[in-house]
C-alpha cells in the first residue's frame, strides 16, 4: 500500500488544552483504533514530545511540525511505514538521549538508576507524557520518582495496563509522590 491510499485519522486536541482538560486518555483511545497503514494526525497547542516515546513503545514513528506559535501537527505512521514520514517533508523527530534526562543518577550500589521528575506546576498532560517518556526512556531495574500536583489517576490507568510496580503516596499538602519501577 502507499501513502496516497492510506486513511487519515486526525485529532485536534488544542482546545482540551486550552481548557487545562488531560487528552492523553483521548489520543491513547484514538491510537488503539489506528489499523497498520493509518496515518495519524495530531494537532496540539505544543510539540508533544514525550508522546513521541509512548508511541514509539506501541510501533509507531512520528514527526512533527509547528504551524505557528500555538499549533504543532504530529503526524505518526506504523514504524513500517516510516518512510510515508520522509515523503511528507516534516522535520524530524528525535527523542531526548536518556542519559541527559533531568534527575537521572546512578542508584547506590548497582547499574540501576533513579530518575527524579518534579512535574508540579506542570499543565495536563505534560506530567503525564513525561512520566511516560521518562519510563520508555528508562531500562529494566531504573526507578522514576515523580512529584505531582495530586494523585495520577489516568497515569496509574496505563502503568496497570503496561504492568509497571508502582507505589503511590499522597503528601500533607495534597500533592502526591509515585514510585514506579520498571520491570
Amino acid at each position: 500500500m502507499d501513502r496516497k491510499a492510506a486513511k487519515i485519522v486526525e485529532l485536534d486536541v488544542r482546545p482540551y488544552l486550552r481548557k487545562k482538560l488531560e487528552p492523553f486518555q483521548l489520543i491513547m483511545d484514538v491510537v488503539n483504533r489506528l489499523e497498520k497503514n493509518d496515518i495519524f494526525v495530531l494537532h496540539a497547542t505544543f510539540k508533544p514530545t514525550p508522546l513521541f516515546g509512548v508511541l514509539k513503545m506501541k510501533g509507531l514513528a512520528g514527526k512533527a511540525e509547528q504551524q505557528d506559535k500555538e499549533h504543532w501537527i504530529s503526524t505518526f505512521v506504523n514504524k513500517q511505514n516510516k518512510h510515508w514520514l520522509d515523503e511528507e517533508g516534516l522535520a524530524a523527530e528525535q527523542s531526548a538521549d536518556p542519559e541527559t534526562l533531568p534527575g537521572r543518577m546512578p542508584a547506590a550500589g548497582n547499574d540501576s538508576r533513579t530518575i527524579v521528575l518534579d512535574n508540579r506546576g506542570l499543565e495536563p498532560p505534560q506530567p503525564m507524557m513525561r512520566t511516560l517518556a521518562a519510563l520508555e526512556r528508562s531500562l529494566p531495574g531504573d526507578e522514576i520518582v515523580i512529584h505531582n500536583d495530586r494523585v495520577p489517576v489516568f497515569l496509574i490507568e496505563e502503568l496497570n495496563r503496561l504492568g509497571c510496580l508502582y507505589s503511590t503516596e499522597e503528601q500533607p499538602d495534597g500533592t502526591a509522590k509515585v514510585k514506579i519501577q520498571k520491570r
